[in-house]
Formats: C-alpha cells, sequence, structure tokens
C-alpha cells in the first residue's frame, strides 16, 4: 500500500488540496499499478512562519 506524505505551505484552499490529493494517487496508482483504493496521500499544511527559503520564514518573505 503506497503511502505519499505531501507537505505544503498553508493557505490553499479545500479545493486545490482535494485536487492535488486526486491527482497524486492517479500518478501513483498508474506508475505503480496499484489500485487506487490502496493508495494513500496525507498532506500536512506547514504554517509560513516554520517554513524557511533561504534561512527566512516564508511570512517574512511575503510568500
Amino acid at each position: 500500500m503506497p503511502l505519499i506524505n505531501v507537505k505544503i505551505m498553508e493557505g490553499r484552499s479545500e479545493e486545490k488540496i482535494e485536487a492535488l490529493m486526486k491527482n497524486v494517487t492517479d500518478a501513483v496508482s498508474e506508475s505503480l499499478d496499484a489500485p487506487k483504493e490502496n493508495v494513500r496521500v496525507i498532506v500536512e499544511e506547514v504554517p509560513k512562519t516554520r517554513w524557511a527559503i533561504g534561512g527566512t520564514s516564508a511570512k517574512k518573505l511575503g510568500r
């Protein structure tokens, strides 16, 4: 059973996250010849204050 863990910065709509989970499931299912029902996708949203780019938080960078 494939388990995919995706970490993204907070701030995306539920619709975007749902689309991401569907697209990742489809890609993994096709790539591994695994039934979609066996693919698990976890999306973790990370606060911008906890996501650094070049040593500076994404919040401070205005991302």
